[in-house]
């Protein structure tokens, strides 16, 4: 290569390289034989045995069964689409030994994770067996819903939930491996929604662009091309990616095109050539151009718009059906035998379902308020838009799409790119809203949030699945930063409501505020709602109580009735829990003042500290998030400026990022934020 290519190329060679420090690599080392093997021919002719596609896919149907008992969603589309392309990666990795010395294996893929777990176990690799996919997604497992190195050290090498976010790291790999002078190549698998994502997007320049500075070790890039996302077709809910993926070839890239992603043989041959041919060619990376089908496998997912992207199982009498139509009806014995035992267990739990009937109570989602409260204000004619990523389904605004699909922008899996967008509506006198997971809506989104207050673009954000309220999907989808990274932005007002009525009223009143101020020649400030997950009682109001936004509201208060009270500041998804633990505080001798603090970054002190004075002082906030930054350290910092003394028991994460869960409440009993912990914090005010 010539000089000009960049600085690395003048470099003399005996100063180019140099080591890291020293770092025993925790992943686990070859493993050994295949349970369940498919042979394929190498290209010298001779077999190779690799993990049977098939194998897999039941294994995924079957895991997946297990966590849809538990109350989890998980992923079928992903890890079906992907079978063929991992059996085929692995197979060649772990025919070198020690394959860590050959090979970085990086899964972008994060909804496919699953799919790996079973061929970890159809391989016995890290100690994975099939017994141990029946925990998947439980807070007792390692094997969580996104792969998370910081559970599962030996078995994966980078923590891959937020999608995009794997292939820079894997750059990173391919760039230390070259200054290291390791002989090393790098190996990344990408779906086609994931390179949306801005972050992939830079990394697919950078890497052709530092190859041909000889920056790069080798880089084999696999792109798996469905045209299908969470919550549909790519191409028809936002816009085509084949443009990008021709563009590839102009940004560097060596692109090689396998129209057939579930051939095995065929995509086990384009990888081992793409892997052989890479390092003769370390100024070209190579990227596979793997066209696949969402949901392979079963005929009803393949052809489902979304490709069957969750688990379209509910119970497990549906599991046999579903397992022979993957495997043709020639089902293994260890699989048969896994299916008989989920039918049991399925007959078990029709046997205990309760003949009470329910509670009475509604319950739905808390965020299943504002599409209402939208849908109504555009009725009114207000210029509401709606600006999603894909998630609008799952974050309760996909209502509003199919009402006003004229006013509905869905820009596809790019957060930045949504919130940007939004704020270039905002500046053009629109009332756009936004959503996303608030995992992705406070990193991915947070810059552009900044920079649209500062260019006086207001937006709302419908930010959803809050802390471990998404328990299923582990910690990278966990948001418990959320009001500690947007709660000191200027001009943001946070609103955390407590069920869907609260939710429709605050969405009702953030679009008037919108209305009023730009009716007056003032900038709205932004609103970002936060809300969990799970189902809820549709309204806390007892009769005679409204909302007011900013006010610290009781809902109930027994302080009269006892001689120790406590206050008991809880929010959004926490609220309800407060109210079970404020009747066992109740039960077991103390008085309790409940609020809903629904405006953790501007807390109502007066409110606060009117219910501390009936209360001796006594304070317990609880929050599904961490403590630093937090709602309850905000409150007692104002409380304390204002001159308010109280005795505070903030309870709250610790410093620690979560895991999968069936269900919140397992991980809320965990970290001590459940209504046990309320109860024990109360009694040690006492």
């Amino acid at each position: 290569m010539g000089a000009e290519l960049g600085a690395a190329a003048t470099v003399a060679p005996e100063d180019r390289y140099r080591p890291g420090l020293e770092y025993p690599n925790p992943l686990a080392g070859n493993p050994g034989a295949l349970q369940f093997p498919v042979d394929v021919q190498q290209a010298d002719g001779s077999s190779l045995p690799v993990a049977d596609p098939t194998a897999t896919r039941l294994s995924v149907a079957l895991m997946n069964m297990h966590a849809v008992i538990g109350g989890a969603a998980c992923h079928w589309g992903g890890p079906s689409a992907y079978a063929e392309i991992m059996s085929s990666i692995h197979g060649i990795m772990f025919a070198s030994d020690p394959w860590m010395d050959s090979f970085n294996f990086v899964n972008d893929a994060g909804h496919a994770e699953n799919g790996l777990y079973a061929l970890k176990a159809n391989y016995g690799y890290a100690g994975v067996t099939y017994e141990d996919l029946r925990g998947f997604r439980s807070i007792q497992s390692k094997l969580t819903g996104h792969g998370e190195s910081h559970l599962f050290a030996d078995g994966v090498m980078i923590s891959n939930g937020p999608l995009g976010s794997g292939i820079p790291v894997a750059q990173g790999l391919a760039m230390a491996d070259r200054l290291a002078d390791n002989k090393r190549t790098t190996v990344c698998v990408i779906s086609d929604g994931a390179m949306m994502e801005g972050e992939a997007r830079e990394a697919v320049a950078a890497i052709p662009g530092f190859a041909a500075k000889e920056q790069m070790n080798p880089f084999v890039l696999v792109v798996s091309d469905n045209n299908t996302k969470l919550s549909g077709r790519i191409d028809a809910d936002s816009f085509s990616m084949q443009p990008s993926f021709e563009a590839l070839a102009a940004q560097g890239w060596d692109v090689r095109k396998v129209e057939d992603g579930h051939d095995l043989q065929a995509v086990f041959s384009s990888i081992e050539k793409a892997l052989a041919d890479a390092g003769g060619q370390l100024e070209k990376p190579i990227a596979l151009w793997v066209k696949t089908i969402k949901g392979k496998g079963v005929k009803k997912t393949e052809e489902s718009s979304s490709g069957g992207h969750g688990y379209p199982l509910k119970k497990p009498a549906e599991v046999r059906e579903f397992c022979e139509e993957i495997a043709a009806g020639n089902i293994p014995d260890l699989f048969n035998q896994w299916i008989a035992d989920l039918e049991k267990i399925g007959e078990e739990l029709e046997a205990k379902k309760s003949s009470g009937g329910s509670s009475g109570v509604k319950k739905e989602k808390i965020q299943a308020g504002f599409p209402r409260a939208m849908i109504a204000a555009a009725e009114k004619g207000l210029p509401v838009v709606s600006v999603s990523a894909d998630l609008q389904g799952s974050t309760g605004v996909g209502p509003f799409h199919s009402s006003f699909p004229q006013l509905s922008f869905e820009v596809g899996i790019a957060e930045s790119n949504m919130v940007s967008a939004a704020a270039g509506f905002s500046k053009q006198g629109y009332i756009p809203v936004v959503d996303t997971f608030a995992q992705f809506g406070v990193t991915k989104g947070l810059l552009p949030l900044c920079m649209a207050n500062l260019s006086q673009s207001p937006v709302i954000g419908v930010f959803s699945h809050i802390g471990f309220q998404d328990a299923a999907d582990g910690a990278s989808h966990q948001g418990l930063m959320y009001l500690a990274m947007t709660g000191a932005v200027p001009h943001v007002d946070i609103y955390c409501p407590a069920s869907s009525e609260e939710a429709e009223w605050a969405m009702t009143a953030a679009i008037e505020s919108f209305v009023e101020a730009r009716k007056n020649g003032k900038t709205p400030n932004s609103v970002l709602f936060f809300v969990g997950r799970e189902n809820f009682p549709a309204s806390l109001l007892q009769e005679g109580q409204s909302y007011e936004w900013g006010k610290a509201q009781i809902l109930s208060d027994s302080s009269d009735k006892h001689e120790t009270s406590v206050v008991l500041s809880a929010n959004a998804s926490m609220v309800s829990y407060a109210a079970e633990a404020a009747e066992q505080i109740e039960a077991a001798g103390m008085g309790v003042v409940l609020i809903n603090n629904a405006t953790p970054n501007h807390p109502d002190v007066s409110g606060h500290a009117a219910a501390l004075e009936r209360c001796g002082g006594r304070l317990i906030t609880v929050e599904d998030h961490q403590l630093i930054g937090g709602a309850g350290e905000r409150l007692v910092s104002e409380l304390t400026q204002a001159g308010v003394s109280c005795k505070p028991k903030v309870l709250a994460v610790h410093g620690e990022f979560g895991q999968s869960a069936y269900m919140a409440a397992e991980l809320y009993d965990k970290h001590g934020i459940g209504p046990a912990a309320m109860l024990a914090a109360a009694q040690a005010l006492k």
